[in-house]
């Protein structure tokens, strides 16, 4: 332990002795290692952003879609619903949701208009990461609520007039009797040019007799464990089939079900990862060559006052791993600073509901490489300097 300690003591007396070359050295190591972490954890963001997209369109993994139809006539409503509910509570699913597609007409400020309206649970909004950007999504109060509380997207909001929902706007949806809503949450538009739309709770929609007498079948939304959905499937599928007497449809419908598909963009995250860092690793190589090459005489007189091999590998290896640890600290304290200020933070937010925070890993991985690099880069050197003879010094 002595002997450690004194090595590393020694590491950081070359070090201030040699500050200019030291400098020089881990200056490009340290661009680096912030290069490097920047890209790992930018890959880990941008990810991150495409997953919540995709888990917005078709749910988290692993999402079931069920559904059911019959080749003879139309599925009954009130039976399927009741099948779904039968299969929820059978196996405990903790987050589920019916869907069912249907469309309103409602009546604002500019009129009565026919609205895109999908009719669901609670739970839907954690199963698809839905985005609001103002108000809140359905709550186990709105449940409870005397008129229907309905969440619209950023078109429908700026068609009604883009009300403050601090006033609690209402709506009438026309119906054999006009029925008052209340807008308790805005969705963020899923694009540019997003047509009007608005959810609306299973329990009002059956309440007040809404939207479910266009003979489109509901569906089901289970989301599941992953390692127990492929059984579920068959399972649900089969129940769903012998309670209704119809053909049922039960499969993945989220990401990843066919795998993960931004496995090519790790790939090419960790490419660009391992181009930096060999590029900063040759870098420091030359550097430590060429300083072993100038230092032969003092290396030279430290045998000569008994400096044993392993002494003169270790001392120099550790030179290297501990300016190494050092610049890649630095380098990662840089990368955080570059990443997390305010405008690249924002233009990294764009379409991502939860901006991940900067990744714990990015910054292990910048620190452990800049010490592997040390290690590489300083065992060459190293064994170079094991190799130098006490009349080296007198030649030199």
């Amino acid at each position: 332990m002595t002997a450690f300690v004194a090595s590393v003591v020694e590491a950081f007396s070359e070090l201030r002795i040699h500050k200019t070359r030291v400098l020089l050295a881990l200056l490009g190591v340290m661009l680096s290692v912030a290069a490097l972490t920047s890209v790992v954890a930018l890959g880990t963001m941008a990810q991150a952003g495409l997953v919540q997209s995709s888990e917005r369109t078709s749910g988290r993994a692993a999402t079931l879609g069920a559904s059911v139809y019959s080749a003879t006539g139309a599925v009954d409503t009130g039976s399927t619903l009741a099948a779904y509910d039968d299969v929820v509570e059978r196996y405990r699913i903790g987050y589920s949701s019916v869907r069912l597609d249907t469309s309103l007409s409602i009546r604002g400020p500019a009129g009565v208009v026919a609205a895109p309206t999908t009719i669901i649970e609670r739970d839907y909004g954690v199963m698809r990461r839905l985005d609001v950007v103002d108000g809140s999504w359905f709550t186990e109060v709105d449940e409870q609520r005397l008129a229907p509380a309905v969440v619209v997207n950023e078109a429908f909001h700026r068609l009604v007039g883009s009300p403050d929902l601090r006033s609690a706007p209402g709506l009438t949806i026309e119906a054999e009797t006009p029925v008052s809503a209340t807008i308790v949450g805005v969705l963020a538009d899923d694009y540019a040019e997003a047509q009007p739309q608005a959810f609306l709770l299973r329990g009002q929609a059956e309440q007040w007799d809404l939207g479910q007498d266009q003979g489109i079948p509901p569906a089901l939304e289970l989301w599941v464990p992953e390692e127990i959905a492929d059984a579920l499937t068959a399972r649900v599928q089969g129940d769903l089939a012998s309670q209704l007497g119809a053909e049922a449809q039960v499969y993945r419908q989220d990401y990843a079900a066919q795998g993960d598909p931004y496995a090519v963009v790790t790939l090419g995250i960790g490419g660009i990862a391992g181009l930096v860092l060999v590029l900063g690793a040759v870098g420091l190589l030359n550097i430590s060559m060429v300083t072993v090459k100038y230092r032969v005489r003092e290396i030279g007189i430290r045998r000569s006052f008994g400096a044993t091999s392993g002494r003169i590998f270790f001392g120099v290896m550790t030179e290297s791993v501990v300016a190494t640890f050092v610049a890649g600290v630095a380098g990662v304290m840089l990368s955080v600073a570059v990443i997390k200020h305010p405008r690249v933070e924002s233009f990294i937010a764009q379409g991502v509901t939860d901006l991940p925070p900067f990744p714990v890993g990015a910054a292990l991985i910048g620190i452990a490489a800049a010490t592997a690099v040390g290690a590489l880069a300083g065992l060459i050197p190293a064994l170079v300097a094991v190799r130098v003879k006490v009349i080296d010094a007198i030649r030199y």
